[in-house]
């Protein structure tokens, strides 16, 4: 118990204290980046550090898409973000931004079968595994880029590994104190499961302290909180960052951007 709450404890001040302030926003979210633009270099263009893609595994290729693809096959998890992220680490010394020692995070979302989807994924994490963190005997080794999975989660089939390039997203709203943030890096809910208030008036005091008890319960297990379908609304942000939630989900990359420059001064 006493290893599992030291690990837990140094992989959260681990993500949480380095110097990223100054060439990163360690509390942006690019939610579903993939249908930005841009892909992948509209988020590093706003410095954000947590990045969203959906995929389907299709005739063992894992394709980027929101919805079941059809006509897609180019657009892969690996030509859309894992290869360029190689390329961005082999520029800038082993790290995806410039000057920055930060560890972004890619949140994958699995839409279909996870222990399916997890096979043809281990492929690819054993191919860049260069640049990812991982948890090998028992310790985390943080690395440029840290793989979670979320949706269709292979819990079992991540929990009987013993060296692993990727870790887990967890429900909020069931915290599993067992479950510590070597392999559960992340703790996610929608927003409309804790709050109701859509940034008018003052925020209830009944919903402001269930979601500080739920991000406590979570940081004190060292994982991370977002709230995903958030409204896109500044005293919304606010008042998320003031309740010590972490990552800021968003498709509106540049007015999160604008946001924390002026939330950071």
């Amino acid at each position: 118990m006493y290893i599992k709450l030291v690990v837990a404890v140094s992989v959260f001040l681990l993500c949480n204290t380095l110097s990223s302030q100054d060439c990163i926003f360690k509390n942006a979210h690019a939610h579903n980046d993939y249908k930005q633009k841009h892909p992948l270099s509209d988020a590093l263009l706003n410095k954000f550090a947590s990045i969203e893609v959906d995929i389907f595994l299709i005739k063992n290729e894992l394709i980027v898409s929101h919805t079941h693809p059809v006509f897609k096959k180019e657009k892969t998890l690996e030509n859309l973000y894992l290869k360029p992220l190689l390329d961005s680490c082999n520029k800038n010394n082993g790290f995806v931004y410039k000057k920055c020692n930060e560890s972004i995070i890619l949140l994958i979302d699995f839409k279909t079968d996870g222990q399916e989807t997890y096979k043809i994924l281990k492929k690819y994490l054993e191919k860049y595994k260069s640049i990812l963190s991982k948890f090998e005997n028992g310790k985390v080794i943080v690395n440029a880029v840290t793989i979670v999975i979320t949706g269709n989660k292979p819990y079992d089939a991540l929990q009987k590994e013993t060296t692993r390039y990727a870790f887990a997203d967890q429900s909020l709203m069931s915290l599993d104190k067992s479950l510590d943030s070597s392999f559960c890096f992340m703790a996610s809910t929608k927003y409309s499961n804790v709050l109701t208030w859509k940034g008018k008036g003052e925020i209830p005091t009944t919903e402001k302290e269930k979601l500080i008890t739920l991000v406590n319960q979570a940081h004190q297990q060292g994982k991370k909180v977002r709230l995903w379908a958030s409204p896109e609304n500044i005293i919304v942000w606010k008042t998320l960052l003031d309740c010590g939630v972490d990552l800021i989900n968003t498709d509106e990359l540049k007015k999160l951007n604008s946001f924390l420059m002026k939330f950071k001064k």
